[in-house]
């Protein structure tokens, strides 16, 4: 059972009705130091502040974007950021000591509203038409133990090949992956979207999308530290509230035209008509960009599922609680 705990955490880039113009600017800007990775759930927050949702909530926001998980992670333990945009895999990895970095101490993680469902695929090079085509050859991870990785762990083995039958090599982030299969570093990776419809418009070819074969998954989540969403209540709240806004601007059809321009300027690489594919695909009121933040249950239970079969040290996990709180989400939504 899900639990709402009074100690707020998460690494979030948050989500939040618009709120009035008159109570934001009576608010004292206070700023938010966001983490991500190179993608597209960052669309939401590059809207947010061309468009002036995040200062109307009083929150002054920067966004860096990472290499890899393990670089994240040890900068938002460290206090370098506040909240993190990350698959929510990478909260429970370190809560459960399964993390790829040591982090000097507990991670006390929680993720704190959803974005999507990870939108993944597996990618693969021209000349790979199948999954049996990889046999014998090399694909990327960002790292081992990330959530990731075990996805394209389980597609592979659902699709007849034994881990034995590929080389994994750690690359890094999306992004790191996407320039390493254009570059035919290796033969295959797991890419979201819209890094995915990058690929395919170089001719790389789809063998699967990750949601077909597994069901319901949770993937990007806004995560911060307990003790930082404790501290930065308001600001953490007014970010939610303004991602919120964000995301039911990008949703509204007037807005396409924009919203596509602003995804072209922001993604270096990012052709228009990537950009228009990946507007259909990331904004399906059926499997894009959550409206509503929510965190999906049972892909989350996937993503325990996942990891209690390829994590090590070997864990049965079961209890999605301990890695998500909600309070902060509901507080935003409610004002």
């Amino acid at each position: 059972m899900w639990t709402r705990r009074n100690v707020v955490g998460g690494l979030a880039l948050g989500a939040g009705v618009i709120a009035g113009v008159g109570r934001g600017l009576a608010q004292s800007e206070s700023a938010l130091r966001v983490v991500a990775f190179a993608g597209a759930s960052n669309w939401p927050f590059w809207v947010g502040q061309e468009r002036g949702f995040f200062k109307r909530e009083g929150v002054e926001v920067s966004l860096d974007l990472t290499p890899n998980s393990v670089e994240l992670a040890r900068n938002l333990h460290a206090g370098r950021y506040d909240l993190a945009l990350t698959s929510v895999d990478n909260v429970v990895a370190y809560n459960e000591g399964q993390g790829e970095a040591d982090l000097g101490g507990p991670a006390d993680l929680v993720a704190i509203f959803g974005v999507d469902n990870g939108l993944l695929s597996v990618m693969a090079a021209p000349e790979v038409k199948s999954f049996a085509d990889l046999k014998g050859k090399t694909v990327s991870v960002d790292a081992m133990t990330t959530g990731f990785a075990f996805v394209l762990r389980e597609l592979l083995a659902r699709n007849g090949l034994a881990e034995s039958d590929v080389t994994f090599v750690r690359v890094g982030g999306g992004a790191q992956r996407l320039e390493a299969l254009l570059k035919k570093e290796q033969a295959g990776t797991l890419l979201n979207t819209p890094l995915d419809l990058v690929a395919e418009a170089k001719g790389c070819n789809r063998l699967a999308r990750a949601r077909d074969q597994l069901g319901a998954y949770q993937g990007i989540v806004a995560a911060m530290r307990r003790d930082a969403a404790c501290r930065m209540r308001p600001q953490v709240e007014g970010f939610i509230r303004g991602f919120h806004a964000s995301v039911g601007w990008l949703a509204d059809g007037a807005n396409r035209d924009e919203a596509v321009g602003i995804l072209t300027a922001r993604m270096r690489g990012m052709e228009r008509g990537a950009a228009e594919r990946a507007y259909q695909r990331l904004l399906d009121p059926a499997d894009g960009m959550y409206r509503d933040l929510r965190i999906d249950r049972d892909g989350l239970a996937t993503v325990l599922r996942l990891r209690s079969a390829y994590a090590q040290p070997r864990k049965t996990l079961s209890d999605p609680s301990r890695h998500v709180d909600l309070s902060h989400l509901e507080g935003a939504l409610k004002r």
